[in-house]
């Protein structure tokens, strides 16, 4: 059973700048779904995404400071971030010091920033170099997450660099924001088609436990109606039967300012509401 999540939003769950420093690559988040200290690697410093979520956070009208990855530098972050997560020099600086006690914990290193992390070219290469970092300091049993919209799992490349985060305590987070083919347009804003990501994520889950991933939010004055919500529960209830192993979904909102106007959180009881509907199907869920 999961473990009850805070009601209370603090403003430190809303700290969640990809920015840290002068880092270019590497930054501290205080997660509510992981319940600690997720340390966020962005290897989309280009902004470039194959999605265009109305929900993003992502300024993509302003260009990018950074346009490539260079592994040498996101090693580097990465060692210092973990120096002061291990010490627990972070919880000195603000806003950092705001973290509650239960949240003092390193929990994850997360492949989650300005776009699709698994259209990155060096994506393989990331998912060795954090694995090494973790081994190098003891720290196997942290976590490595890959948040990720499941639109690109079919390429062999990126499905090789699942297996191998299979060996090295990695776990899926695959993004389901939608039951409708219609709605999944109006929210994501992709020419990926509804279908390829239904399938990426039924077969990476016939491999491997993964997370489920739902944001719901009010756009253009409306939340998902009744019928959007129903088709969302029978798209999780048919992964499940079909054998894609769900650990558990994850139902929540907007935290952030959003890049696009229009958008606005769910309420907190129709969450709840959505989240319970999932574990009437007979699926782990939580609202957060």
């Amino acid at each position: 059973m999961l473990l009850v999540v805070p009601t209370k939003r603090l403003p430190i769950f809303s700290q969640h700048s990809r920015s840290w420093q002068q880092n270019l690559y590497v930054y501290p988040v205080i997660s509510r779904r992981s319940r600690g200290l997720s340390i966020g690697v962005n290897l989309n410093p280009d902004k470039a995404c194959n999605f265009d979520c109305v929900y993003c956070c992502v300024d993509r009208s302003t260009p990018p400071t950074v346009r490539r990855v260079d592994l040498a530098v996101i090693r580097a972050e990465l060692d210092a971030m973990l120096d002061l997560a291990c010490s627990e020099g972070l919880f000195a600086q603000a806003p950092f010091d705001q973290t509650p006690a239960d949240y003092r914990r390193l929990t994850d290193v997360a492949f989650s920033g300005n776009g699709e992390p698994t259209a990155c070219a060096q994506f393989a290469e990331a998912c060795r170099l954090v694995a090494d970092v973790l081994a190098g300091r003891n720290l196997t049993g942290v976590k490595i997450v890959v948040i990720t919209n499941a639109s690109l799992f079919h390429r062999p490349a990126v499905a090789q660099a699942l297996a191998y985060l299979d060996a090295h305590n990695g776990e899926i987070w695959a993004k389901l924001d939608a039951g409708t083919e219609e709605y999944y347009r109006l929210i994501e804003r992709t020419r990926v088609p509804f279908e390829r990501v239904l399938r990426n994520i039924l077969e990476a889950g016939r491999l491997r436990p993964l997370v489920i991933q739902s944001l719901f939010v009010k756009y253009r004055g409306a939340g998902p109606d009744q019928r959007e919500i129903d088709a969302y529960v029978a798209r999780l209830r048919d992964l499940w039967r079909e054998g894609c192993r769900i650990k558990h979904v994850q139902v929540y909102s907007v935290a952030r300012p959003t890049a696009h106007g229009g958008v606005e959180p769910l309420e907190a009881a129709e969450l709840a509401r959505i989240a319970a509907r999932v574990r009437e199907a007979g699926i782990p869920a939580e609202a957060y």
